[in-house]
């Protein structure tokens, strides 16, 4: 989509002058897959975190899954107020993630939005609306004990 594609202008400070900066959308992504698996990890986690606090995500708790599961490093899970608020911060986290280069992040449970599963490789969310979210008690299951609200500069 030519949208997508289309490079974004930013202005910059050089030694008192203004100089213009054009900024593809690719550069990003080209970063992005440059990362360590490591660092790669980190940075999708930071990312959706950051998206969670935006959004006013509440009772937030990361679980590391590292050495428990080979399916992802680490499970966010978050509650929204309303099907709405779960539906509308699961689409801003996948908009984002495509933004810095991960397009293959993959939602289910949106036309319902009680509980939305966004798979992005090495980071699992469920955002559920509260009483779903009591009814799974997925951080029983997942932690021994679950994480206090995580930071988004984790």
């Amino acid at each position: 989509m030519a949208a997508d594609r289309k490079a974004a202008l930013r202005v910059v400070a050089n030694n008192g002058a203004l100089q213009a900066v054009v900024r593809d959308g690719d550069a990003e992504t080209e970063s992005f897959k440059a990362l360590s698996p490591d660092e790669r990890s980190r940075e999708i986690l930071k990312t959706i975190l950051t998206e969670l606090d935006a959004d006013k995500a509440e009772d937030v708790v990361t679980i590391p899954l590292a050495g428990k599961s080979d399916i992802a490093d680490a499970m966010i899970v978050a509650s929204g107020r309303s099907q709405r608020h779960v539906g509308a911060m699961a689409d801003k986290i996948v908009r984002k993630l495509k933004d810095i280069g991960l397009g293959r992040a993959r939602l289910e449970g949106q036309p319902v939005c009680d509980w939305v599963l966004i798979d992005a490789e090495d980071v699992i969310v469920h955002i559920f609306r509260p009483e779903v979210r009591r009814f799974y008690n997925l951080e029983r299951i997942w932690s021994e004990a679950a994480h206090a609200p995580a930071r988004a500069d984790a």
